[in-house]
C-alpha cells in the first residue's frame, strides 16, 4: 500500500484501564460527539454488559505507547442481543480490514455467549461505516430523527438477526491465547 502509515498487521486484545487514555484520543479523532473520559471508564471498569477490545499494531504494547492503538471496538451481550456500541478505527489506517476485524471478534464472543442477534446505531451521514455493516449482513430496521448531536442528524438502527459470521472472507488468525487473537486481514 502506498499510506506510510499503513500497517498489514494487528492484534486484537482486551482493553485494560491503562489503555484508557490512548482510546480517548482515539475517540477525540473519530467522533465529534466523543465520550467522555468517565463514560470510557464506566463502559470499561462498570458496565456488566460491556467488552472493549483493541487494536494494536503487532509485536507493539499498546500500554504505554500511544500510536499502537489504532481501533477499539465497545460492544454489549446482553442476553441474546449483541450491541455495537462504538467502534473506531485511526483515519489513516481505515479500509485495512482493522474495523472488520474488531467487528468479527465482536461477533465470534457472542456468539460464544449464545448471542442471537446484532444491533446497532449509525450516523446517516456516515457512509463507510453503513457500507461495512451493510457488508457484514446487517440491514436497515428503522430510523431515529434527530439522535445525533454535533451536527445534528438522524441514526439509522440496523441489525444482524440471526446473528451469523460474515461469509466468504478469508482471515488467517493465530491461535488465541489470553484473550489475544492476530490478524493479517487486508479487507
Amino acid at each position: 500500500m502506498s499510506n506510510e502509515n499503513a500497517i498489514s498487521e494487528f492484534q486484537i486484545v482486551p482493553a485494560t484501564p491503562e489503555m484508557l487514555p490512548d482510546i480517548l484520543l482515539l475517540e477525540e479523532a473519530c467522533f465529534s460527539s466523543p465520550w467522555t473520559r468517565k463514560m470510557l471508564e464506566t463502559e470499561l471498569m462498570g458496565n456488566q454488559f460491556a467488552h472493549f477490545l483493541v487494536a494494536t499494531q503487532k509485536g507493539q504494547s499498546a500500554v504505554g505507547a500511544k500510536s499502537s492503538i489504532v481501533g477499539y471496538h465497545c460492544f454489549w451481550i446482553v442476553f441474546e442481543e449483541l450491541r455495537l456500541m462504538n467502534l473506531a478505527v485511526r483515519e489513516s489506517l481505515r479500509r485495512q480490514g482493522i474495523g472488520r476485524s474488531l467487528a468479527r471478534d465482536a461477533f465470534r464472543f457472542a456468539l460464544d455467549q449464545t448471542a442471537t442477534r446484532a444491533v446497532l446505531e449509525v450516523r446517516a451521514s456516515n457512509t463507510p461505516a453503513r457500507s461495512l455493516y451493510t457488508q457484514m449482513g446487517f440491514v436497515q430496521v428503522g430510523q431515529r430523527p434527530q439522535y445525533y448531536t454535533n451536527p445534528v442528524e438522524d441514526a439509522v438502527l440496523m441489525e444482524l438477526n440471526p446473528l451469523v459470521m460474515p461469509s466468504g472472507q478469508l482471515q488467517v488468525r493465530t491461535c488465541r491465547t489470553g484473550g489475544e487473537s492476530t490478524s493479517t486481514d487486508s479487507l
